[in-house]
């Protein structure tokens, strides 16, 4: 049977003292390498799920963030197109007028050919006017709805507008009879008069709706960094704070040494007294 080695009292304190110290020690250097002071449950439970909650929260928005951000560049692309079927129906109404202002049969009968080509290109536009799938301004327009919360309980329904010549649309029909009388000129003028009036409306609602969509992406990009922020506080350590306390602790583990072997010295000076 092996006989215990029993340590001195001063001996003992020195190493428990080291002992403890190590341990703060590879706790610091964790915290300066990580940046966390709080890397798992273990270092503080509440924190810990606390911060988590936060993050996965803070992730939900950063998605949501992404689909607003999908749905302002679709509304844009509507009201790039509304934009460009207005400058198209003023070209029509300038021919209109040209048209008016003529009594040439065969020129009026030009002018009503270019008209109608007009009126094809508007068709054409408001179909290349889509992003991502989605078109709000062709014939029988898409409806774009985008969530503004997790759970889908907060969402905005973009209307589509029929944009086309149509009848369920701007309502401009083809110029009848060539412009050959100045009454089928009226009728087109008074059509182009109300498309437009009808596509600034257009405009105005998908701006606002633009406009709301702007304000929500502020709002989330801001709520998912205060949320970012929250979670870091509580994880988060202060590198400073954690350089002077390793610092301090390799201090103390150096006097810890010196200590102890003061103290060993001490006992084998008392073992001398025996050779």
């Amino acid at each position: 049977m092996v006989d215990k080695i029993n340590l001195s009292v001063a001996v003992r304190s020195n190493l428990l003292t080291l002992q403890r110290t190590a341990g703060l020690t590879d706790i610091t250097q964790g915290r300066l390498a990580t940046g966390l002071k709080v890397n798992s449950a273990q270092d503080d439970a509440t924190a810990f799920f606390i911060s988590r909650s936060l993050n996965f929260r803070a992730d939900d928005l950063s998605r949501i963030k992404d689909n607003i951000e999908l749905g302002i560049s679709t509304v844009t692309a509507g009201l790039q197109g509304i934009e460009a079927l207005t400058e198209l129906m003023g070209t029509a109404k300038g021919l209109a007028n040209n048209a008016a202002a003529t009594g040439d049969t065969n020129e009026r009968s030009t002018l009503a050919v270019q008209f109608n080509d007009i009126l094809t290109q508007l068709d054409d536009l408001t179909n290349d006017a889509s992003f991502n799938g989605i078109n709000l301004i062709k014939g029988t327009p898409d409806n774009l709805i985008i969530d503004f919360n997790e759970d889908s309980s907060n969402t905005i329904t973009v209307s589509g507008l029929d944009s086309t010549t149509a009848t369920t649309g701007l309502n401009v029909a083809n110029a009848t009879n060539n412009f050959a009388d100045s009454s089928a000129i009226d009728t087109a003028l008074t059509a182009i008069n109300s498309a437009l009036v009808e596509l600034r409306g257009n405009a105005a609602t998908l701006g606002s709706n633009n406009s709301i969509l702007r304000t929500r992406l502020s709002f989330t990009e801001d709520l998912a960094n205060t949320l970012l922020e929250g979670s870091g506080t509580l994880t988060l350590a202060d590198l400073n704070e954690e350089g002077a306390n390793l610092l301090s602790l390799q201090t103390r583990q150096q006097l810890g040494l010196n200590s102890l072997a003061l103290a060993s010295q001490s006992e084998r000076a008392v073992l001398a007294l025996f050779g």
